[in-house]
């Protein structure tokens, strides 16, 4: 109940960097999907945040638009979209990095990715 009323459980969009770092404080375990509009391998990607978010409501998944957020994007070193930076208590513990951990293909599976996201201790897998 606690985790559904910090917004988890569901796949969002914040709108911009200064609500990145509330978001971070108050959850332990967040997913951030840095994208852009234009960039097709970024649906993919919200595809499958969208299922695992319901699936893990343990942690808290969210987008942000990387061309609005470029002090974030300096500084977290994300040159390549889609990133999804791994936060695990206020801190960037691990990125995944376009699809290079997904086997390099647009094709990946959801359990794929929900492999790789508990391979970082950012959700409970099983």
């Amino acid at each position: 109940k606690e985790w559904l009323s910090k917004g988890h459980g569901e796949y969002r969009e914040i709108p911009s960097e200064r609500d990145f770092f509330q978001e971070v404080k108050e959850s332990k375990n967040v997913v951030c999907h840095f994208y852009r509009d234009t960039t097709f391998r970024c649906q993919i990607m919200d595809k499958h945040l969208n299922v695992l978010a319901k699936k893990h409501v343990e942690t808290k998944f969210l987008k942000l638009n990387a061309e609005k957020s470029p002090f974030l994007c300096e500084r977290l070193r994300i040159k390549v979209i889609p990133t999804l930076a791994l936060v695990k208590d206020g801190k960037t513990q691990d990125y995944v990095v376009g699809f290079t951990d997904l086997g390099n293909t647009d094709d990946f599976t959801t359990e794929t990715l929900e492999w790789r996201l508990g391979c970082a201790g950012v959700i409970n897998y099983r």
